[in-house]
């Protein structure tokens, strides 16, 4: 029921966003008089301020067709190179990219919002590196005839992927994944995995939640699991082609992600509001950019959602030494040939202080010059992958780990395998 309410104010929704889209466009139409009088242009931007918030959403494009680099454009090709059930893996160069460039695997958070969250993070990296990321499916497009997904799945994907792209590589992981990515990396290393990546980079992930805990972390521990696959999971609807599958929403997701900063997201749309009614179109445009974003949300799989709940933020199986992966405990000890980087936002109000770093002290067969930590002076969750601050602090610091280690990381590949 809890699907189909929601399909039913969808629908609604997207009616009255038509109707106030062409009441906008009225009031504003310089013929109209009442456009120039009263309260009719404040009318006109509050009215395109609802229609660009109840507008329906579908999956949005990365749309990256050239990057500047010193001045200079650069044009960018952005093609599939693998594809599963669900997810795909997607392969972004750029022109003039020298031969002996980094490959980069960014593993994208399967946690309600598309790949294209990190539309920033690639921007960025397609400057030094050759891209590769995950593609992960919305779940309700998935037929239940192609099984289940869960967190073994997830990281058997992972290992997939890396064995894609060879040896030599160097994976990024951006909150939700570092788990599954620290995990992927755990066993290729215990493998002996030529294709094991040379590099791990954590940012924002929730490796040891008991540390400096957040409101998501709270959530988490105040009900037991029951209680999530009681009244979170519903049943994808007879309109999709994943249509009985058990799903988390994406729409509850966003509502969660919503109701922890209201405040600031009302605010937000107030100043759209104001900016639309001065004229100021770039920065309204601005605010309607994060928010189309923003808003785009996708299903999780109830197996792969249920068990992170568990796993991570219940029991700690990572920082317990408890995980395991096809009923093999995962051991961090193994990891001796990929160094790892952890980054941090001081102000993460989702991943707080402390719980990315923990994977430096869990991965004891990593000598001190093999691991590393940032913390992001000033930057949020978001702002660690996003923005300036990713851009010209964090981003800098990634790539120099990744020219420091990857000679060395190679040839330690090649010894092993």
């Amino acid at each position: 029921m809890l699907y189909h309410a929601h399909e039913l104010q969808r629908a609604w929704l997207s009616s009255a966003s038509a109707m106030a889209s062409i009441g906008a466009e009225m009031l504003g139409n310089p013929l109209l008089p009442m456009g120039y009088m009263g309260l009719g242009p404040a009318a006109a931007s509050a009215l395109e301020v609802f229609a660009h918030a109840a507008a329906p959403r579908g999956k949005p494009e990365f749309g990256i067709e050239s990057v500047a680099i010193s001045g200079k454009s650069h044009g960018v090709t952005e093609s599939i190179v693998l594809t599963k059930p669900f997810g795909d893996l997607l392969r972004f160069t750029r022109e003039g990219l020298p031969k002996n460039a980094p490959k980069l695997l960014i593993v994208a958070p399967m946690s309600g919002h598309y790949a294209t969250l990190l539309r920033g993070t690639v921007e960025r990296m397609i400057e030094s590196c050759e891209v590769y990321i995950t593609d992960w499916a919305d779940a309700r497009t998935v037929p239940t005839s192609e099984g289940s997904f869960d967190l073994d799945d997830y990281i058997d994907y992972l290992i997939e992927f890396l064995e894609f792209i060879g040896p030599g590589a160097h994976m990024m992981a951006v909150c939700q994944p570092s788990v599954p990515a620290l995990a992927a990396t755990a066993l290729m290393n215990a493998d002996k995995n030529p294709a094991a990546p040379v590099t791990l980079t954590m940012m924002g992930g929730p490796i040891d939640t008991r540390k400096s805990p957040t409101t998501v972390n709270d959530l988490a521990m105040e009900r037991p699991i029951a209680w999530f696959r009681q009244t979170v999971i519903a049943t994808v609807p007879m309109s999709y082609r994943g249509a009985g599958r058990r799903v988390y929403p994406g729409f509850l997701q966003l509502a969660s992600f919503m109701s922890m900063n209201l405040g600031a997201h009302m605010q937000s749309h107030y100043e759209m509001f104001k900016h639309i009614n001065a004229g100021n179109d770039a920065s309204a445009d601005a605010t309607k950019d994060f928010y189309e974003e923003y808003r785009s949300v996708c299903d999780m799989t109830a197996e792969f959602y249920l068990q992170t709940v568990e796993e991570v933020f219940q029991k700690h199986s990572i920082p317990n030494g408890s995980f395991e992966h096809r009923g093999k405990v995962v051991d961090l000890g193994r990891i001796t040939q990929t160094a790892i980087l952890a980054v941090e936002g001081e102000r993460d109000d989702i991943s707080g202080i402390g719980q990315t770093k923990a994977a430096l002290d869990l991965a004891t067969g990593l000598k001190a010059g093999q691991k590393q930590y940032y913390l992001a002076e000033g930057a949020g969750h978001y702002g660690i992958f996003n923005g300036s601050r990713w851009r010209d602090k964090v981003a800098p610091v990634a790539e120099a780990f990744f020219a420091k280690h990857g000679a060395s990381g190679k040839a330690n590949l090649k010894a092993v395998s």
